[in-house]
């Protein structure tokens, strides 16, 4: 059965959308797909997002049925805006930021470990189950409103940040293919939804905002991370084509940040109050925030907005403290704590409190976002020079108050005085233009029309072990060998030169892999012998045994590489050993979109 629609998933970080537009219509009518979720116990309600969050309640609530849908008899746990709202009230027993946790690879994402910290009686979840618990969810929707229309036949657009390295991109697809989506799935990078979604809102009159050579800045603040990309307008036989030609590094730093610095801030109004918090009540407090922020940096927010939590003295038990927040205090701090003035020449500081560091989300130390975007376009400048946009276009919904666009834009304007980038008319439903820019992605995919190109954003290495003497106590030094350079197609191929490289057969071996978004002269055989943390970083190694045949004596073979990205954007590194005509094969996902 042929597909009839496109569905565009944002899966989130604080929200997920589901959009969809008819494969047969003309031009791409995109429609947002209604929830169903409990938005409080035993209340069921349709909104047009499902907040990101998991609820594991207890035996009490799950056997009174307080936390379960119709037709999810015996589930202990809830998704959604029930789960949000948990989020303040109990806060030892929710999950947030599952997608942030997707991309840290200091832990294992398959381990349940979440909620982090939580106390041992309290359930826990990997990362990827809470990813796809949300996922399962939207399919459960589609499949209520089109019982006819099956998720696995249709055409899935899922959205992962420019950022993910390629374990995150592989651990996401993976839990996508759990909760039921289907195997052609394909992934695109947020800010190149968002793109799509202003390219559909403008349909060919996009060609009268941008010319031969403009370069866009999308710059896309989202719950829990960062993301900077530039995308440059060329020209191919005189027609105006996009074409990606930076991704920016993975940046937690975000709306959870704000709403961390929002508490901070209103625990401070408690203080003056004579109400002292303890810590339970400050994590309390932490997710009660959110959904002030998102009050106010509303168009048509409230000039103040009630923050309450629940009283822990003796005197408060069963009742609740609260302060009123005003809404320019709030933006005004958001601003310069977040968008602070900065020189172009001026990096993110790096400080430290202690050279004890708790394992968590390395979120960054330097929150300030304008300091990472002179940082990010100074290493994709050229030369000394750093790269100039021309235009801008703000993704997230952080960006929903102007003052915080209007604070970036005046950075870039101050930096780049003698032509100030222009700002992009947006898309004016930030919470949702990265899901209908993923469906118009798909149906444009599929019917024609205007494509961003770019190849692979980073180049990818394998690290090869040096010959040499050994050193007691010291490992033996690493070379990063480029097998993927940066722009390679999907659906393209590469014999990668080199000598010989041992290929370790017939027993556990540990195969390392490391990524560039800043290297983009290297090419299939280059070797590097040094680098920096900012030039080259490791993404997740791969534990494998690779077989070995009986007339292999030794414990490695010579082999060369042989480097394929898939037209799902799985990269398939082949080990060939030409003279006994064998072939090794470790796969690794490393879609970034290579044609979008």
């Amino acid at each position: 059965m042929a597909a009839q629609f496109v569905i565009g998933i944002d899966l989130g970080t604080t929200n997920c959308v589901l959009a969809y537009t008819p494969l047969d219509s003309e031009e791409p009518e995109v429609t947002l797909l209604p929830i169903p979720q409990l938005v409080a116990p035993s209340t069921v309600e349709s909104r047009d997002s499902l907040p990101s969050f998991t609820y594991l309640a207890n035996s009490s609530e799950t056997d009174g049925g307080l936390y379960v849908l119709s037709d999810t008899k015996g589930r202990d746990f809830a998704v959604g805006e029930v789960a949000r709202k948990q989020s303040a009230e109990m806060p030892d027993r929710t999950v947030g930021a599952a997608k942030s946790w997707l991309s840290h690879s200091k832990v294992d994402r398959h381990q349940a470990i979440l909620p982090w910290k939580a106390a041992e009686d309290v359930p826990k979840i990997s990362p990827v189950t809470a990813s796809r618990r949300y996922l399962e969810h939207l399919v459960d929707a589609w499949h209520k409103a089109f019982p006819d229309s099956p998720i696995t036949e249709q055409q899935v657009v899922l959205t992962v940040p420019a950022s993910f390295d390629a374990s995150a991109r592989e651990l996401t697809r993976e839990a996508a293919l759990a909760a039921g989506l289907p195997d052609s799935l394909v992934l695109l990078e947020e800010p190149q939804a968002a793109t799509y979604a202003w390219l559909a809102d403008r349909g060919d009159a996009w060609r009268k905002c941008l010319g031969i050579n403009d370069r866009l800045l999308v710059c896309d603040v989202g719950g829990g991370t960062t993301d900077l990309t530039l995308v440059e307008v060329t020209e191919d036989a005189g027609v105006l084509q996009l074409e990606r030609k930076a991704v920016g590094n993975h940046l937690l730093v975000g709306g959870d940040n704000m709403d961390l610095a929002i508490a901070w801030y209103v625990s401070e109004l408690f203080r003056e109050q004579g109400v002292e918090l303890d810590p339970w009540q400050s994590v309390s407090l932490w997710h009660s925030c959110r959904a002030a922020k998102e009050a106010l940096l509303s168009e048509d927010g409230p000039e103040t907005h009630p923050v309450s939590v629940l009283g822990r003295g003796s005197k408060l038990i069963g009742g609740t403290v609260s302060v009123e927040v005003e809404r320019q205090k709030v933006l005004d701090q958001l601003a310069d704590g977040f968008f602070a003035e900065c020189s172009l020449d001026d990096e993110p500081v790096k400080q430290r409190a202690s050279g004890f560091q708790e394992i968590g989300l390395p979120f960054e130390a330097d929150t300030a976002v304008t300091r990472h975007l002179a940082s990010f376009l100074k290493r994709h400048g050229e030369g000394k020079e750093a790269s100039r946009p021309t235009h801008v276009l703000f993704n997230g919904g952080v960006f929903k108050a102007s003052s915080l666009q209007q604070a970036v834009m005046q950075r870039l304007a101050e930096w780049f005085s003698d032509e100030p980038p222009q700002l992009l008319d947006g898309t004016h439903d930030l919470d949702y233009s990265v899901s209908r820019g993923a469906a118009s992605y798909g149906w444009a995919k599929q019917r024609g029309g205007i494509r961003i190109r770019g190849g692979a954003a980073r180049s990818y290495y394998v690290g090869i072990e040096t010959a040499g003497l050994a050193i007691p106590g010291a490992p033996r030094p690493l070379k990063a060998l480029c097998v993927v350079p940066a722009g390679m197609e999907e659906g393209t191929e590469v014999d990668v030169p080199s000598d010989d490289i041992g290929l370790v057969v017939g027993e556990a071996a540990r195969f390392r892999f490391f990524s560039s978004s800043t290297r983009k002269d290297d090419q299939p055989g280059s070797v590097v012998d040094r680098w920096t943390s900012d030039e080259i970083v490791e993404t997740d190694s791969l534990e494998a045994t690779l077989d070995k045949e009986e007339d292999i004596e030794d414990d490695y073979v010579p082999v060369q590489f042989h480097s394929q990205i898939t037209e799902l954007g799985v990269f398939e590194l082949w080990c060939v050993h030409a003279a006994m005509d064998r072939r090794w094969k470790l796969e690794f996902s490393v879609r970034d979109d290579a044609e979008v």
